[in-house]
């Protein structure tokens, strides 16, 4: 089989690529990164014994989107599973929020995963098999102030998984979308290590003050269990698992 993944040079993305390659399905990575990055992402993809590709797409770019999945089914044949993963963030109160950044947000988080799914559905349909897993958010299931457009967008996600779902209802295509929690990817490291700094405070002290503010759990989830459940979405067993928003986020949406 064969994978799609959006965002897929490193962290959730390439943590989900790594265990659809580990179950044996060629890879076309998407993202951005430097020459040296971008390699070692499709190296640690080839090392397990599959097939690997890369196209740097700009995913708020439709026609760079198009070029992205003609060329995927051009090296591998077709798309069986495609996760629309990608996504960006900004901060700021609405009064205030720029709005440029809100259309990059839209366009990268929401409208991008509708571009892909509209260019890969009609040959999923006609084999009567595929996968969809949309990585939305907690945020697209709960809101937190300074992050409209982020918000919006992953609940916009949640919302579209559930109508391709519907829309496909009667065949073996199936849609779904993974709501994570915080997640430690370096970028997250990054913030942790800063606000040590900040705050004049241990590594260990400045995570469980981060995840304290919303995961109960007080862990991070990891990219890797994020990609075991999408290759649960990805297998026979998940046959009738269908428009789901499944969260994994150490009990934040509990609350």
């Amino acid at each position: 089989m064969n994978a799609l993944v959006t965002g897929s040079t490193s962290g959730i993305g390439l943590g989900i690529a790594q265990r659809l390659a580990a179950k044996g399905m060629n890879v076309m990575l998407n993202g951005f990164g430097t020459p040296e990055q971008i390699e070692a992402a499709k190296e640690s993809i080839s090392s397990l014994g599959v097939r690997v590709g890369y196209h740097g797409a700009d995913l708020s770019k439709p026609a760079e989107i198009e070029d992205l999945v003609r060329s995927t089914e051009e090296l591998f044949g077709r798309v069986d599973v495609l996760v629309n993963n990608a996504g960006i963030q900004h901060v700021s109160p609405v009064e205030s929020f720029d709005p440029a950044r809100w259309d990059a947000v839209i366009a990268i988080n929401l409208s991008a995963a509708f571009h892909t799914t509209r260019l890969v559905l009609p040959n999923m349909q006609s084999r009567n098999w595929g996968r969809i897993v949309n990585i939305a958010s907690a945020h697209g299931l709960v809101a937190s102030a300074n992050k409209s457009a982020y918000v919006a967008a992953k609940h916009g996600v949640v919302g579209f998984t559930k109508v391709v779902a519907l829309e496909n209802a009667k065949t073996g295509v199936t849609c779904n979308a993974v709501c994570p929690g915080w997640v430690l990817t370096p970028l997250v490291q990054a913030q942790v290590d800063a606000r040590a700094h900040k705050e004049g405070i241990t590594i260990e002290e400045a995570k469980i003050n981060l995840l304290s503010e919303k995961q109960p759990s007080q862990e991070f989830v990891t990219p890797e269990q994020l990609g075991g459940l999408v290759v649960f979405l990805c297998s026979e067993d998940a046959n009738e698992v269908r428009g789901v928003a499944w969260n994994m986020d150490g009990g934040w949406v509990a609350q």
